[in-house]
């Protein structure tokens, strides 16, 4: 939702029909150059409490991240999170949501894009699952480049399909990293978000 007087750039993309692209292929981003230091948040560093934010993280630690091969098959790479401890049913809300994540990173295209100097106005139903801490992280990685507005648009839209009790800003980020992951374009800004993630500090890209 947005401003009446204000124009986002994210209104300028729009659905395409497309082929979805890979949910499980990590980008080859290369060396990290120095570090930028300072920032406001730190990396999540929780237990696993096995919702689907945890499943989630488990499948890219254990196989985006670690260059491993994923299993072709949805079964057995089912039967290894519940070996791994992990519920069906948050296995399952895990794959629609990684599922639903390819579709719309394989629809969505640029039209016309300007640049955004608008402020993101959210709708009653999303201040009350992305609070303000989670808001204003979200507008920090959008001026420091990470986001631009259609990744934030897209985050937005998962961590609003995310189902648990609470959202919270560390669960974001792993969204944030999950989105930028297959974006085309923006194998930088995952450098820089993953090393946020990880060390809560990010690579600083010339």
């Amino acid at each position: 939702m947005y401003h009446p007087s204000q124009v986002d750039c994210s209104r300028e993309f729009e659905f395409a029909e497309s082929e979805p692209i890979s949910r499980l292929n990590r980008p080859d981003t290369g060396t990290h150059p120095a570090v930028l230091r300072g920032l406001p948040f730190p990396a999540r560093k929780t237990a696993v409490n096995e919702n689907v934010i945890d499943v989630l993280i488990y499948i890219y630690e254990n196989y985006m991240d670690a260059e491993e091969s994923v299993p072709t098959d949805q079964i057995l790479l089912e039967e290894e999170l519940v070996q791994a401890g992990f519920p069906q049913g948050e296995i399952k809300k895990a794959f629609n949501w990684l599922d639903e994540l390819a579709w719309r990173q394989g629809s969505l295209t640029y039209a016309n894009a300007l640049p955004n100097r608008s402020m993101r106005i959210y709708s009653e139903r999303e201040q009350q699952r992305i609070d303000l801490e989670i808001q204003g992280m979200l507008l920090y990685l959008e001026q420091t480049g990470i986001l631009d507005p259609m990744s934030r648009e897209l985050v937005i839209e998962r961590a609003m399909a995310i189902e648990t009790e609470e959202l919270t800003a560390d669960d974001v980020k792993w969204v944030v990293l999950l989105v930028l992951l297959n974006q085309p374009g923006q194998e930088n800004a995952f450098a820089l978000m993953e090393e946020l993630v990880y060390n809560g500090e990010p690579v600083y890209l010339h």
